[in-house]
């Protein structure tokens, strides 16, 4: 009966640890908190210090006057508002402008090419000149609204009949069809083919890295979505597994939230997202009440303030003194965690049950936080390494919307299609790029201006 019980109160304590659970505590997506999601009034890191609103410096991004005006309506008075006597043009003095931003009447521009054909008085045959490239029907959309519906595809994830719907209303182009619009986005995944293997082969030799992935529904299957970015490049595969891996990396440091067969990647060094486990450590404080958590969870908040304190100064490197005292201060919390967990009863297994003895949650995380102790505070000794993966899970981000709106691919090649749009559109707007400008250039431009 002992036994009996040991066992039913250690049910009850994994129940009520997953009713506890939520998004801010643990890995859990925000979308499964439903009715009862927790207010997220406070980082994870704490307070940052600073107050509310624009910072010291900040330029703000206020809608300013032009100099050059598109079109300019001139109004004029009358009377004088004073004591009603009669103005005249030769009495202005001086002009108040105040400018309204707006769009055109949105509309098609049709541009006609003719070819000449000509009758040769030699011989009497008939040359017609060559239209330009890429004029090849009776009749066609050009690469500017092409690429405007590849955007609203691609980078807005509006699916291909209400895009075609709203390029309708828009445009007034009434006879575009959703069949066309996919037709556009496979020959323009093609072109860039050379463009999203160059964008790989970079992210494999930047220095730091971010990666991470994700479930990705196609052909009513699961497949797996794999990201590998910088903040300047976004890199995106669809596999059947999720330990299918990016191969090629050379050297550098890859940032991940610990999926083991990342370590199994050759000449790379590792650094653990610690978003991951500022979220353990606070289900370790609110459910099991460890006393051990809040003082790890305040050893990385504190690193993390003082390599931002420190990059704020110029410095490149924390002083020998506070690095010392960042590290001695995790290792004394591991020890005195893992004796908390040791005094701590064994957990009961079912009778056969076969491998290793089950550890609580907060065991297994103090063996994580001390096996892994140099990549979980390599944000400390290399200030290019981020403190979280958030960089990963950004990219991902957006790809997981697409699944809400879409539901799924129904063929692979069509996921492979969108991965390869959203692979160069992400990257474009990490560079800074006109989006639009960006889809209708050719891919040799693009890879130029990658290289450069």
């Amino acid at each position: 009966m002992r036994r009996e019980n040991a066992e039913l109160r250690e049910k009850v304590a994994e129940l009520e640890r997953r009713l506890s659970k939520n998004s801010s505590n643990s890995s859990k997506p925000p979308s499964s908190d439903g009715l009862k999601k927790p207010p997220r009034t406070q980082s994870l890191r704490g307070k940052s210090g600073k107050k509310s609103g624009g910072q010291v410096g900040h330029k703000g991004g206020t809608l300013k006057q032009v100099a050059k005006p598109d079109r300019i309506e001139r109004h004029e008075a009358g009377f004088c508002r004073h004591c009603q006597a009669g103005l005249t043009p030769a009495m202005i003095t001086e002009v108040a402008k105040r400018q309204v931003f707006d769009l055109p009447q949105p509309r098609l521009e049709v541009m006609e090419h003719q070819a000449s054909i000509y009758g040769c008085a030699q011989c009497g045959g008939r040359t017609t000149a060559d239209f330009p490239e890429g004029v090849g029907s009776p009749a066609q959309y050009g690469p500017r609204f092409r690429a405007v519906a590849v955007y609203l595809n691609a980078q807005q994830l509006i699916p291909e009949d209400r895009t075609a719907q709203t390029l309708q209303d828009l445009f007034g182009a009434e006879r575009l069809c959703p069949a066309s619009l996919v037709a556009w986005g496979k020959k323009k995944a093609v072109e860039w083919a050379g463009v999203a293997a160059h964008i790989a082969a970079l992210v494999a030799k930047a220095p730091v890295r971010n990666l991470d992935e994700t479930g990705f529904r196609v052909g009513g299957k699961g497949q797996w979505l794999h990201t590998a970015s910088t903040p300047t490049l976004t890199s995106y595969r669809v596999t059947e597994k999720r330990g299918d891996l990016l191969e090629g990396l050379k050297g550098g440091v890859i940032v991940h939230d610990h999926f083991k067969p990342y370590y199994s990647l050759p000449g790379v060094e590792h650094a653990l997202c610690n978003a991951h486990h500022l979220r353990e450590l606070k289900a370790l404080i609110e459910i099991e009440k460890e006393p051990w958590a809040r003082q790890m969870r305040d050893v990385l908040v504190d690193g993390v303030k003082a390599v931002r304190e420190a990059v704020a100064q110029g410095a490149t490197a924390l002083t020998d003194a506070v690095r010392g005292s960042l590290l001695g201060r995790h290792k004394n919390i591991v020890r005195r965690g893992l004796a908390f967990h040791r005094e701590q009863p064994p957990l009961s297994r079912n009778a056969g049950a076969r491998g290793r003895t089950p550890l609580r949650p907060g065991h297994n995380l103090l063996n994580r936080l001390h096996q892994f102790r140099h990549d979980v505070l390599r944000f400390l000794h290399d200030f290019t390494v981020p403190f979280t993966n958030n960089q990963g899970e950004r990219d991902l981000r957006m790809m997981k919307v697409k699944m809400k709106i879409s539901g799924g691919f129904r063929t692979m090649a069509g996921a492979e299609t969108f991965t390869r749009l959203r692979s160069l559109v992400s990257t474009g707007r990490k560079q800074g790029w006109n989006i639009l400008e960006t889809l209708a250039a050719p891919p040799e431009v693009l890879i130029w201006r990658l290289s450069g």
